[in-house]
């Protein structure tokens, strides 16, 4: 491999005198001209800088002084920091910034900035630079977290959208305030019984395959080892999961045998893509397509620069017009296999973004069909399936991928969670806890820390505990005892609160004075012939039974419930940290004897849950929260946080009812209040 240009090998070189004219026209060694005549070195030198300026900057003095002022010209050209060697030797052409041959007054404007630079003559100049380096692969880069995707709720995005037999496949573990739902709220899986209450989805992120284009500086680390030996690492230094990274990292074969002919004009639009320029790079490629038509990799291209033109403008319009591209790119005949499976990808990555998840799934579908072997490929099918809350269709798919490769950890933690969704507690356990421990890209998840250690605490297991502590280390639990996913970081975190710590002191008062309204309200509707009071359905329940009547969800009105209990909910209507909390519920909860609450968390740190008292039995029912255990009175409020580990027993000889009102973190400011995702 030849060695790189750096400017110490050009100091290394030897320096040969430059070739000057004289006045007769004969091209003389300077090291002559320096001698004969009469003239010293240093005096031709001076003579051909002050007439290098005067031809130069002429142009420039025209359009930018009224008058030619040489000190100010002098000055102009050290702003520029033009090459003087070849303004000596003649070579003007380095600074023809419009292409047209020469330097001139146009010239002039575009080096001072008055006028923009031809989009062709960038294009050729990025096509010129392409041509002498070695390509080498480069990820692209992903979408902004700021971009907004579109939330229309229609049957196309969210078709499942109520549906109880997802799973909860949460992960977000610093939530910041956003206007809308962004990507990474946008990147969750449905929710499931036996999880934390919440209704969004995930968008599972897709690779994006490598271009073939030049890499930047930063990029080095990137190339493959073989060209570049000195960045080789120790493999025993590595950690496992890195290892199997590298392993499987491949460039894939993006051209064919055709386009390898124009592989230099495809290079040249692709750097303006990667530059950021994204707009001319999409008017490149466009052109390129024109030329064209049956090239799958200038369609690509085209689409790549369609996405990021979306991402800078935050247009879905300009990405559902990528998301057409790169299907166009994947049907042209001969796309070779690699740009086919990078392209789908793509698509339905976009797909996903976009909230069009039945769309992503027929696209991941089409994708298995072509490449059947491909497990990878499988494992994210089974996440589509996900998405729309279709288990079923993802048990099968998970299972196919392990009767394959059995240690595919990926597979392994998602089937686990699907057995867990069916209260296969102790089946689930070995899957949830050997994907974890292969180290799998895609494993090292809150969500599957959370669930494994549920599943190990279901089964008296204590090693839970540990579980706990290693998702806690990789820091997806604030602690061992707080497990939340859906957090809003440096909010004070504590297990209990009295009333004066939460600052709703007036919400607890009327609460509290208003006790017996709210209890004989309930009462009135506790009959099993009104249908109003449902089974908890998040299968938190080891035993006994447990009743609840939701009046506020999602920081909404459930239905028509408040026309039964009109007395509570006019309490409530002035107590917008309450009703306006779309974290959180406010709901009557009934608990037969015989009861016990595994030990569980809740989803989110922005809410507190307030419990009013209303029908407590003498003795028999408690609740722990952390390591601190406590009982409910009549008449009072007990106020505790409950993304902390919690727990009930109901072991009393009759019904105990309590009034459960949630609340919004103290902490959190009106902005985040009115811009948090509902749970």
């Amino acid at each position: 491999m030849a060695p790189r240009k750096n400017f110490r090998n050009q100091a290394k070189k030897e320096v040969k005198p430059a070739a000057v004219v004289n006045k007769n026209g004969v091209k003389v060694e300077a090291s002559v001209a320096a001698s004969g005549g009469g003239f010293s070195g240093t005096k031709i030198f001076t003579w051909f800088m002050v007439l290098a300026l005067l031809g130069v900057w002429s142009s420039v003095a025209v359009v930018w002084f009224d008058l030619v002022d040489y000190d100010n010209v002098i000055e102009r050209a050290k702003e520029f920091r033009f090459n003087f060697s070849e303004v000596l030797q003649g070579k003007l052409s380095a600074y023809d910034a419009d292409g047209d041959g020469d330097f001139d007054v146009e010239d002039a404007k575009v080096l001072l900035g008055l006028k923009e630079r031809p989009v062709s003559v960038l294009l050729r100049e990025a096509k010129e630079e392409s041509a002498v380096k070695e390509p080498a692969a480069v990820p692209l880069p992903p979408i902004s977290d700021d971009f907004i995707p579109d939330d229309s709720r229609d049957e196309a995005t969210h078709p499942y959208e109520d549906e109880n037999n997802a799973i909860d496949m949460k992960g977000e573990l610093v939530e910041k305030a956003q206007p809308q739902q962004t990507l990474e709220e946008s990147k969750q899986y449905k929710n499931q019984p036996g999880s934390p209450e919440t209704k969004e989805t995930e968008a599972e992120s897709v690779p994006e395959p490598e271009a073939d284009v030049e890499p930047e500086v930063e990029s080095v680390p990137e190339l493959e080892a073989e060209f570049v030996p000195e960045l080789k690492e120790n493999a025993e230094d590595q950690p496992k999961d890195k290892l199997k990274e590298k392993a499987k990292k491949k460039k894939p074969k993006l051209l064919n045998k055709f386009e390898k002919t124009i592989k230099t004009e495809i290079d040249a639009a692709e750097k303006l893509r990667k530059k950021g320029k994204v707009e001319e790079a999409v008017r490149a490629f466009e052109t390129l397509v024109l030329q064209y038509p049956q090239s799958p990799r200038c369609r690509y291209g085209k689409a790549l620069a369609e996405d990021g033109l979306a991402e800078k403008m935050l247009s879905n319009d300009m990405l559902q017009k990528a998301i057409g591209t790169y299907k166009e790119a994947s049907e042209l005949p001969n796309a070779t296999p690699d740009l086919i499976k990078a392209t789908l990808k793509k698509r339905a990555e976009r797909q996903q973004f976009l909230g069009r998840m039945r769309g992503a799934l027929a696209t991941l579908e089409k994708l298995v069909q072509i490449f059947p072997e491909d497990m990878a490929l499988k494992n994210d099918l089974g996440v589509a399936h996900l998405l729309i809350g279709d288990n079923n269709s993802a048990k099968r798919v998970y299972e196919e991928v392990l009767a394959t490769a059995p240690s595919d950890g990926f597979a392994k933690v998602h089937y686990g969670f699907i057995l867990k969704s069916e209260n296969k507690i102790a089946e689930s356990i070995p899957f949830l806890r050997d994907g974890l421990e292969s180290g799998d890209p895609g494993t090292d998840d809150g969500r599957f820390y959370f669930h494994l250690g549920d599943a190990l605490q279901r089964m008296g297991d204590d090693s839970a505990y540990k579980w706990y502590e290693r998702g806690h280390q990789r820091g997806h639990f604030a602690s061992v005892w707080q497990r939340s996913l859906y957090n809003v970081d440096g909010l004070k975190a504590q297990p209990w609160w009295t009333p004066k710590d939460t600052g709703y002191m007036d919400l607890v008062k009327t609460l509290e004075r208003n006790w017996r309204i709210i209890r004989d309200e309930a009462q009135s509707v506790m009959d099993k012939t009104t249908g109003l009071f449902v089974p908890e359905e998040e299968n938190l329940r080891e035993k006994g039974e447990w009743g609840q009547f939701t009046l506020w969800q999602q920081g909404k009105k459930a239905g028509e419930s408040c026309r039964s209990v009109p007395k509570t909910c006019g309490l409530l209507e002035r107590y917008p940290e309450a009703t306006g909390c779309k974290r959180g519920q406010i709901k009557f909860s009934v608990m037969q004897p015989g009861t016990h609450v595994w030990p569980h968390t809740g989803p989110t740190n922005c809410r507190l849950r307030m419990h009013l008292g209303l029908v407590i039995p003498k003795t028999g029912c408690k609740i722990r929260c952390t390591n601190d255990t406590r009982a409910w009175e009549e008449g009072k409020v007990l106020i505790f946080d409950d993304s902390f580990e919690h727990e009930v027993w109901q072991d009393a000889d009759s019904y105990r009812l309590i009034f459960i009102v949630d609340v919004w973190h103290p902490e959190l400011t009106q902005y985040q209040r009115q811009t948090l995702s509902p749970i």
